[in-house]
């Protein structure tokens, strides 16, 4: 095991060659505190999660946790894969912190501290819940857009809101919103998308005036208003009749930004290439990209992408292939990963027709492919009918197990199993399941390790149970939130607190610009860039 001290991994950060920083916690215990360019990739989902983020083998890698061994678990088990330059810090992140470092709690780090970044520097304008309110009620000319995904917006929005994922917003504005004189209001839950969803209208250059609802719907509901729910309404899909316009807006933006442009045969040549880390990411809407897209690409909407780049990107200073089928929504993506700090950024010049798609999945998983004994729902509601002591074990994210279980079904982490050994123990039949059966298959090895009892794998997941017509329990409480390990629960999943965990929220955002000076390995923006230079929140009067 290659061990690394505090001062030695400062300065890999710093060196310009790739590293990928990989925190061996779960979700919830590395949003408490880690380094700024850690990455999560907990043990839990191991398999699945390192290999989308490191795609190359002999990139330079160092794991991390709080010192407990986890990190040192999961360099072992990226060594036993083929990764040959593995190493560990040493101590983790109390070694960093005694060492004088600067240690980040939430998650999705160095996007939120883009956003507030962007802010400062542009002069992104913003207006109040209230004064939006007011506008609303007045019959004020203006459209209010959401940049978060679908699922999110149909969970709660903003009265008289449409629903436009970040990426979208160059796009399709021309479309939308024909009328220059019209006000356009960008919105998402705090304040990240919303500014990067308005500044990115006004970078592209739009007449209207563009501002960002402060602290999204966290802050309407702070206000004492009342989101919607349930509401779909979104933007047309297909090609938007203005794409020649969006498509110049978009250029120039990507030019200013340093945005680079290949042929489709200097994307063959980065892919064949073994000594550099490429990410080929489509940004297009998921449902475009799963009706055909580039072999080995992955999707990763736009926005999306930008507010959550560490879901993605999980190699500093690799070498990132942005595509989409006219060249917009790449290169807005592409401008604001080049602004975050990332060097080698490229489009493809021609796109998705340049360099052919097949609608291909992705490597699979080798793991996925080892057998497992497979029981159908229809099996599996006998077992439970005769209570044969059956026990249901479901390995579902937290919030996703709240959000729907099959009755009777215990929450488990597969990287925590040991806690539920005495039911396991107990058990005279074992299912276990997950919303798509994925994790449910990668747990069967520990959990026979915990039972004498036959292990079987619940076909299709809870998803399958669910579309065969079965009930699933929904329960907010349980597992209650300070079990949710695996999960970094937003203000709104928690149980209680939840408008001081809003306020807390807002806080730690806007103060994350202030943080990233202190930590002194961040540098955003493009040298020589004079375009913004804002300083402080701009505000927006009726």
């Amino acid at each position: 095991m290659k061990k690394i001290d505090a001062q030695t991994l400062r300065a890999w950060i710093t060196d310009g060659h790739e590293l990928a920083l990989l925190d061996a916690r779960e979700d919830g215990e590395f949003g408490a505190s880690h380094l700024f360019w850690a990455v999560p990739c907990g043990l839990a989902r191991r398999e699945i999660r390192a290999r989308a983020l490191l795609p190359r083998p002999g990139v330079r890698v160092c794991c991390v946790d709080d010192g407990r061994g986890l990190a040192e678990q999961l360099a072992e088990w990226l060594e036993s894969v083929g990764y040959t330059d593995v190493h560990v810090l040493d101590g983790g992140t109390k070694a960093w912190a005694a060492a004088g470092y600067t240690l980040f709690s939430g998650v999705n780090v160095p996007s939120k501290a883009f956003g507030e970044w962007v802010e400062h520097h542009y002069g992104t304008e913003s207006v109040d819940a209230k004064e939006l309110k007011a506008w609303i009620d007045q019959g004020r000319d203006m459209v209010v857009l959401d940049s978060r995904t679908l699922e999110e917006f149909t969970r709660m929005s903003i009265p008289t809101g449409i629903s436009v994922p970040g990426g979208e917003l160059a796009y399709r504005i021309g479309d939308m919103v024909p009328n220059p004189k019209t006000l356009v209001v960008v919105n998402c839950a705090g304040r990240t998308r919303s500014i990067m969803g308005a500044e990115s209208l006004r970078r592209a250059g739009i007449p209207n005036k563009v501002v960002a609802l402060r602290n999204g719907t966290m802050g309407w509901e702070l206000a004492g208003l009342r989101c919607d729910r349930g509401r779909t309404a979104a933007f047309t899909p297909g090609t938007p009749k203005t794409l020649a316009l969006a498509l110049q807006r978009a250029q120039a933006f990507a030019e200013q930004s340093g945005v680079g442009v290949i042929g489709p045969l200097d994307l063959e040549r980065f892919e064949d290439e073994p000594d550099r880390t490429l990410y080929l990411l489509d940004v297009r809407d998921p449902q475009e990209f799963r009706a055909g897209h580039r072999p080995g690409s992955r999707n990763a909407p736009g926005g999306q992408l930008v507010q959550a780049t560490d879901g993605w990107i999980g190699v500093r200073n690799a070498r990132i292939v942005l595509v989409d089928d006219t060249g917009v929504r790449a290169r807005m993506a592409g401008a604001w990963l080049r602004q975050m700090g990332h060097r080698d950024v490229f489009v493809v010049e021609g796109g998705l027709d340049a360099i052919g798609t097949t609608g291909g999945s992705a490597a699979p998983v080798p793991e996925l492919t080892a057998p497992v004994e497979l029981i159908d729902v229809p099996g599996l509601v006998h077992l439970l009918d005769t209570g044969a002591r059956t026990l249901v074990v479901d390995l579902a994210r937290s919030i996703d197990f709240r959000d729907g279980h099959i009755p009777g079904a215990l929450w488990g982490v597969r990287s925590r199993l040991d806690a539920l050994r005495s039911q396991l123990s107990a058990a005279a039949h074992v299912v276990l399941t997950s919303p798509d059966g994925m994790l449910a298959r990668l747990a069967v090895p520990e959990v026979r390790g915990l039972t004498t009892a036959p292990v079987r794998v619940l076909d299709g997941g809870t998803d399958g149970w669910h579309a065969y017509g079965r009930p699933l329990v929904k329960d907010r409480t349980t597992p209650p939130d300070e079990a949710c390990i695996d999960f970094y629960l937003r203000p709104y999943d928690r149980n209680s607190g939840v408008e001081e965990a809003m306020n807390a929220y807002l806080s730690w955002e806007i103060d994350l610009v202030h943080e990233i000076a202190r930590d002194g390995t961040v540098s955003f923006g493009i040298p020589g860039d004079t375009s913004g230079e804002a300083s402080g929140d701009a505000h927006v009067a009726a």
